[in-house]
């Protein structure tokens, strides 16, 4: 019986880790009759937590980007900017009058392109200042975790899996020394009763309270306590504060705030309006103080209107190709941003009640659910050894 009651605790442990990851997607027939992982299924809520606790205690974006060294980014794009400025100069000329293009002498052709090029990189220099200085303008990002989350499910899943590893094995293994503590006293008030009910009430109990006393175990007590002058025991998630704080951080940077998501935020977020307005402004002003001695003679063969309209094009063909641009300077800004290390210097820095927020509310909600399946899977098993020993 105790060892059959420690299978008990250590398979009711399983089950109950497994529930909180998988299925990812629900199985059954919705609302009632099926089941989807604790996490996946609560995968907007899981994920607005991490992303409050990420914004508010963690990184602060305005901080992170303000590392961010205008001059050396546009360094760092320098060579494919020339590439696209030289590229939109020359689609939007030909596009609209490529006669007076291909009319203009050489020497003039690459006089404006000289001095447009010689403009770019202080445009770009100029327009990452400004998203420094207020980088909320234009990048939401609790936006970009939430959604990232949520349509990943994966990725929400691993994130939590990843980082409470130990603390998924530590709940499985206690089943096996509780389930067996229990067991034998189970066999003890089998060995007096005879009683059948004594079996399956035993295993419901072994598979509620084994489940109970893990999810606790994981953290608390929240800083180290003694008991009985034996031994000393802290939560086993608090315990390893910085081991988590490391695994979190490079999670963190390498999968969620990385510059990809970064600018496919910027870019196709909500926010997205306002960064094309800047480059439009930028490339508008670049193209009325650089044109020079070309710009009469173009506005006396399109017309007025129509080179405000080339203007436009020209404004959104860059700003359709700086974002490809901007990712010569990835390494310059995974760098510079160092996104990692700050997640692991705040968590570090954390109070233990707000370290435990990181995992606990992926347990909190549905954690009864877990502890009761726990619980039936038990009773389960000792009414199979109640038709066992009897029959």
């Amino acid at each position: 019986m105790p060892f059959i009651a420690a299978l008990i605790g250590y398979l009711t442990k399983r089950v109950a880790i497994e529930m909180m990851f998988r299925p990812v997607e629900f199985i059954g027939i919705r609302p009632f009759l099926g089941w989807q992982g604790v996490l996946p299924a609560n995968a907007e809520r899981m994920a607005a937590t991490a992303t409050e606790m990420l914004t508010k205690n963690l990184v602060d974006p305005k901080e992170v980007f303000a590392r961010l060294d205008p001059e050396q980014i546009a360094a760092e794009i320098e060579e494919p900017l020339l590439e696209v400025v030289e590229d939109v100069t020359r689609e939007v000329m030909e596009q609209y009058q490529p006669r007076v293009w291909e009319a203009l002498p050489a020497g003039a052709r690459q006089l404006l392109l000289n001095r447009v090029r010689g403009e770019s990189p202080k445009v770009i220099a100029k327009i990452m200042r400004e998203i420094s200085n207020d980088i909320d303008q234009v990048l939401d990002l609790e936006h970009m975790v939430v959604t990232n989350l949520v349509r990943d499910k994966d990725l929400l899943n691993r994130l939590i899996r990843d980082i409470s590893r130990p603390e998924m094995r530590f709940i499985a293994r206690s089943g096996l020394v509780f389930g067996f503590g229990l067991g034998i006293v189970q066999l003890a008030v089998w060995a007096v009763t005879k009683s059948p009910i004594v079996l399956p009430l035993f295993g419901l109990a072994i598979g509620w309270f084994t489940d109970w006393l893990a999810l606790k175990m994981i953290f608390l007590p929240r800083e180290p306590q003694e008991f009985f002058g034996l031994y000393t025991w802290q939560g086993v998630f608090q315990k390893r504060r910085d081991e988590v704080a490391a695994d979190y951080g490079d999670m963190i940077a390498r999968e969620i705030i990385t510059i990809p998501n970064i600018l496919e935020e910027v870019l196709r977020g909500p926010k997205a309006d306002r960064l094309f307005d800047m480059i439009t402004r930028e490339v508008k002003r670049t193209i009325d103080s650089q044109a020079g001695i070309v710009k009469p003679l173009v506005v006396a063969a399109v017309g007025s209107r129509t080179f405000q309209e080339m203007k436009q094009v020209a404004a959104a063909k860059a700003a359709e190709r700086v974002p490809d641009t901007i990712r010569f300077a990835e390494d310059y800004a995974v760098n510079a941003l160092d996104v990692r290390n700050t997640i692991v210097e705040r968590m570090r820095m954390l109070s233990p009640v707000e370290f435990e927020g990181l995992l606990r509310p992926a347990f909190r909600q549905d954690e009864w659910k877990l502890i009761a399946v726990g619980a039936v899977i038990g009773g389960l098993v000792g009414e199979l050894q109640v038709l066992v020993l009897l029959h």
